[in-house]
């Protein structure tokens, strides 16, 4: 434990920044579930559903990637393969 003044609030402040990243990455896995279940509903597949989470998603972890949550690289790549299922499942 810190003993010294400046260590504790550094501590308390890494404490507040890390609910609230994790927060932030819970809600970018939530959102990217919902598209890939929105691609996978064989009976129902509705465009419009899917591109409105895709969307949720894009916006999600992009504004992640700009706090510096995750890192814009991540971002990107998971972007990149949720479009790619998004896109074979709108061209059936």
């Amino acid at each position: 434990m810190a003993n010294i003044k400046s260590a504790k609030k550094r501590n308390r402040q890494n404490e507040k920044r890390r609910l609230k990243n994790q927060a932030v990455r819970s809600s970018i896995r939530s959102a990217a579930k919902k598209v890939i279940k929105a691609v996978e509903s064989k009976d129902e597949r509705d465009p419009e559903k899917i591109r409105e989470h895709y969307r949720t998603f894009v916006k999600t972890i992009d504004n992640a990637a700009r706090k510096r949550v995750v890192h814009s690289n991540t971002a990107a790549r998971k972007k990149s393969r949720l479009a790619k299922k998004v896109n074979a499942a709108l061209s059936q």
